[in-house]
Order: structure tokens, then C-alpha cells, then sequence
């Protein structure tokens, strides 16, 4: 995973070294998402600009990437898991110049003319541009949930600008927005088209469909294996909770074997490294050592104090580029966990992201009503991931120059787990007449993988797990630098989304100071929620208007360890 810059555009008379300076400067901005490498393209129709993280192809594969003919010129920032299989589905030969994963889009691009029909058969995250100078044509794409970020607009002069980040463009263009995932931009249509349709986002496709454990395992084995590729050292987030504990019991498994040679030699790094944060005596340390033990895997649990996390917020709040007061909780321990684990020589990990907008994983699920609201909720919520979990979980990463890989968001896994009925999905009691738990088809699926105290351990989310000090103490700070007085002017102050709350106008404020103007306090969403629900489901009980917090917490009679 690295970061792209284009500026597309470009017209006869522009001065185009000078555009190209403008380029290499915004581009340094998010240079923290590729350290080992920049390149940069130009001609008389184009910049493109990447900095290279090098994870697949670490001697080669630098980009932009060319063409033979030096016709097609690609930046991308991501991962195509599936390469190899679509290199062997080309209908002619490609003559590729690196092994990088990524250079399967430029040959998909030249031999298949249907778009979308290439884009849907990529199994990756992605963001990336392609120039086509024989054509005078460039394209713009986004993976289909929006794991890896991308943002455009347009500069004074009209010029069409892409950035990984939104600091590298704040300040240059005046419209800028987040480029909506599973769309494309052809510059020969000259609006974005959805590519990625899937029939089930309509409750009706899902109603009565069964999977079973077997299917939903053997198809998340799948996604977890498949995204072990990589050439240089990598590891698991691993915080106790259900979620990052079955991706790390899942690698255990695969470690040992590279993938890359189809299992058949020796892993570079055979020992699986594990890793997680929080206060001292904080939920998610103690579980986690639980299920590294289980697993094998050499763990490492590192601590923070309180002061330390108030320290890094204003440049978690800098990279991260929201306000929104759950994404910011949950990004600084994240944040500070990415710089230890780069620390040690890491570069990529998998996380547990996007089990909870599958299965219903929140503790406000408990409330659902019937399946179709149910179902039509975890839509929503995939939907909006890219302004939240994925969000966080890259931005927080990258800051420190370490991947973020989320197999639960794996489009294969997306197919089999989402076509099912969400009546298999709703709470249950669990085993031994507990009480009633989320995700209990997940857990019942990997029954023997984990320990039964982590297989069957309630939902934390992460800023609660790290610690309930932490979300107390930001609370009671903000209390004590924002009065009465200044929150009362809150939403003269900010027209768009006026914050709620004190420890929200903070966050607010700070993220001003980086991101100043109308346009990128639209790039955040607004909202009430509890405990991380979408608006809509803040209907399914009349006690959630009351207690609206996006802590798991908030969840009156739900959450065991708060009670």
C-alpha cells in the first residue's frame, strides 16, 4: 500500500515544471504511506505521482508503472490478491515489465473493454489512476468498500486532482471530496459509474438463503490466506476480541508455508507476530495474551498512559482527516500501536475490521426488530465504512508506513457471508445457556479454532477495549477546555455537522486548524448514533434518542462488563 497524486488536465501553454514541482510538494505531504520510494510521471497530458511502500516485489515493481509501449501509465495504491489468476485469464500475452501484483490492471485495462466486468473480477483494495497518453484518456477507481482512501477535485484552473489523503489537497482545491468507493471515473464519460452491484443488498435475494458453517469458514480460511502475500515481514493485530483473534488463528495455520510459491516452501518469516495496546489492565491486553498463548503466536502487548494518548490527538486527528468523535477514540491507541509495531520492522498486518457490519456485531443489533431491518442495517453500515472503520484502520496504520489488510472485507468473503439470510445472523443465546451474543453463527462456524472465553467473548469496540479510562479521561478533558459559554456558539461556529458534545467540539476544533472551509468538513459524516449505529437504527428503541454515545457502552443492559 503506498499513495497516489495525479493532475489531470493538463492544457497547451501550462508551465508544466512548475506543475510538476506543485506535484512533488503535495505528494510529500502523505509521504508517510510510501517511505520507500517516489516516482513520478509526466507528459504534456499528466502527473502522476507514488510513494512506495514496499510489500509485493520490494526490488522491483516501482511505479508509476508503464506499459512496454510506454503508452498506459499506472499509480495504484493497494493490493490485487488474485493476480496470478487473472494474469493466466488474459486472452493474449501481456509483456510485463515488474512482478508487481498491481500491473494486472493496465493489462485488464488493454484487453477487456467492459469496465466494470474487469473491475468486479479484482479481489484487492485499491485507489489508483491510469493514463492512457495514446488516447488522451485516464481512469479513476476505488475498491468496492472503500478499504483504501481516495480523494479529488478540481485546482483554480480546472485541472482534475486525485491524492490518497486530503492534505494533499486541502489547500488546492476548493471542491474537494471523497471519490466514492466501488465507482470508476472515465474521462471519456465524465462522471463516476458504480461497478460494484451486488444482489445482496436487497433483503429479498437474502431471504431464506442458508450458508453453512463449513461454507462461511472454508470461504474466510480462503480470504485470510489469500492475503498473506507479501515479501517482507508481516503480523496480526490481535486485541482478544473474537474479530482479530480468527484472522490470527486463521494465519497461524498458513504461516509457515509462502503463499506466494503455493504453499510449497518455507516461509521468509515463519514465526507469526501478534500485537496490541491499551491502558494498563485494560480488557483487550489481558484477552489478548489469552489467545496468543492459544495460538502460538509471539505476542507483543504494549501499554500507553492516558497523557501519552492526549498527546498524539492532534496528529492522529492530522492523519486520520475526520472529526468524528468514535474514529478519533479508536485511531490513537491504533495510531501509537502502528509506530511500535514499525518500530520492530513490521510492515503489514491483518485486522478484524468489517465483522461487525457483516455479522451485526454492535451491541445495538440486539435491538433489532426483525431480520429485514436487520440486514438492511448491515448494508448501511458496509455503506459507510470507508468514513469510519477502514478510515481509521488505514490512515492510523499508514502514518507510521504499515498496511493494514482486512480479510473480512475480502469481496469473495463479502459474497458468501452477505447472501445469507440475516435471520442466521441475529442474536442468540449462546452455548450452555449464556445469555444472548452477537455473532453467534461466527462463533459457531469456528467452534475448536480459539479458546472458548475468546470464542464466546462479548463485543468490545476498540476504544472501549483498550481501556474504559481512556473514553472517561477524553471526556473529562474536553470538559475542561471547552466552557459553557464557547459550546453554546457551537453550530454558528460549525454550520456543517455542529458537534453534540464538548469532547466533539475538540476534535472539531483541531481538525479546523488542518482542515479549514466548508469542503472538508463535508468529507465527514454526520449524525446521531449509539454505540456505533447508523441514524436509522437509532429507532429500533426508544431509549437510544435518550442515551446517544458512540461507545459499545451506551447499550443499556447489554454490555456485561459495564454493568
Amino acid at each position: 500500500m503506498c499513495s497516489i497524486l495525479g493532475i489531470f488536465g493538463l492544457q497547451p501553454g501550462d508551465d508544466v515544471q512548475s506543475l510538476r514541482r506543485r506535484a512533488l510538494e503535495l505528494s510529500q505531504r502523505q509521504r508517510h504511506r510510501g517511505p520507500d520510494w517516489s516516482g513520478v510521471y509526466l507528459d504534456d497530458g499528466a502527473i502522476l505521482v507514488h510513494e512506495r511502500l514496499a510489500i509485493v516485489d520490494p526490488a522491483g515493481g516501482s511505479q508509476p508503472l508503464r506499459s512496454a509501449d510506454g503508452a498506459l501509465v499506472l499509480a495504484v495504491n493497494g493490493e490485487i490478491y488474485n493476480h496470478r489468476e487473472l494474469k493466466q485469464s488474459l486472452a493474449q500475452p501481456y509483456e510485463f515489465q515488474t512482478g508487481s501484483d498491481c500491473e494486472v490492471i493496465s493489462a485488464l485495462y488493454r484487453q477487456r473493454e467492459d469496465i466494470a466486468a474487469w473491475l468486479n473480477a479484482l479481489n484487492g483494495i485499491f485507489a489508483f489512476a491510469l493514463w492512457d497518453g495514446a488516447r488522451d484518456r485516464f481512469l479513476i477507481a476505488r475498491d468496492p468498500i472503500g478499504v483504501c482512501p481516495l480523494y479529488w477535485g478540481h485546482d483554480r484552473d480546472g485541472r482534475l486532482c486525485v491524492a490518497s489523503e486530503m492534505k494533499a489537497l486541502a489547500d488546492t482545491c476548493a471542491d474537494i471530496a471523497q471519490f466514492p468507493p466501488g465507482h470508476y471515473y472515465d474521462s471519456e464519460v465524465g462522471e463516476p459509474v458504480r461497478y460494484y452491484q451486488r444482489p445482496w443488498r436487497e433483503y429479498a435475494a437474502t431471504q431464506g438463503v442458508d450458508v453453512s458453517k463449513q461454507a462461511l469458514r472454508e470461504a474466510f480460511e480462503r480470504a485470510v490466506h489469500r492475503q498473506l502475500m507479501s515479501d517482507v515481514p508481516y503480523g496480526v493485530l490481535l486485541s482478544g476480541g473474537l474479530d482479530s483473534s480468527l484472522v490470527a488463528a486463521v494465519a497461524a495455520r498458513y504461516a509457515r508455508k509462502r503463499i506466494e510459491d503455493n504453499d510449497a516452501t518455507e516461509a521468509w518469516w515463519p514465526r507469526l507476530h501478534s500485537f496490541a495496546i491499551g491502558l494498563k489492565g485494560s480488557p483487550d491486553l489481558a484477552a489478548a495474551e489469552v489467545a496468543a498463548k492459544a495460538l502460538g503466536t509471539v505476542h507483543h502487548g504494549f501499554t500507553y498512559t492516558f497523557e501519552e494518548g492526549l498527546d498524539a490527538l492532534p496528529e492522529v486527528i492530522r492523519h486520520v482527516e475526520t472529526y468524528d468523535v468514535t474514529t478519533i477514540r479508536a485511531s490513537t491507541p491504533m495510531f501509537l500501536l502502528a509506530r511500535r509495531i514499525k518500530a520492530m520492522g513490521v510492515k503489514m498486518v491483518l485486522s478484524g475490521e468489517g465483522s461487525d457490519e457483516v455479522f451485526g456485531g454492535y451491541l445495538y443489533f440486539h435491538k433489532a426488530p426483525d431480520a429485514r431491518e436487520f440486514h438492511e442495517e448491515t448494508v448501511r453500515k458496509l455503506d459507510a465504512l470507508h468514513n469510519y472503520d477502514c478510515l481509521r484502520a488505514n490512515k492510523s496504520m499508514m502514518a507510521w508506513g504499515v498496511e493494514p489488510r482486512v480479510p473480512f472485507l475480502d469481496v469473495e468473503f463479502l459474497d458468501v457471508a452477505m447472501r445469507m439470510d440475516a435471520a442466521h445472523k441475529m442474536v442468540r443465546p449462546g452455548p450452555d445457556g449464556r445469555r444472548a451474543i452477537e455473532k453467534a453463527i461466527l462463533r459457531e462456524a469456528f467452534e475448536g479454532y480459539l479458546p472458548d472465553s475468546i470464542l464466546w467473548r462479548q463485543k468490545e469496540q476498540f476504544s472501549d477495549g483498550v481501556g474504559y479510562g481512556w473514553i472517561d479521561g477524553l471526556k473529562a478533558h474536553a470538559e475542561s477546555q471547552i466552557s459553557d459559554r464557547v459550546f453554546a456558539a457551537a453550530a454558528s461556529r460549525f454550520p456543517v455537522n455542529p458537534p453534540q458534545t464538548k469532547e466533539a467540539y475538540l476534535y472539531r476544533h483541531v481538525f479546523e486548524q488542518f482542515f479549514p472551509g466548508v469542503a472538508c468538513a463535508q468529507t465527514v459524516p454526520g449524525g446521531k448514533s449509539i454505540a456505533c449505529s447508523s441514524p436509522a437504527a437509532i429507532a429500533w428503541d426508544a431509549a437510544f434518542a435518550k442515551s446517544a454515545d458512540p461507545s459499545g457502552r451506551a447499550v443499556a443492559g447489554v454490555h456485561e462488563a459495564a454493568l
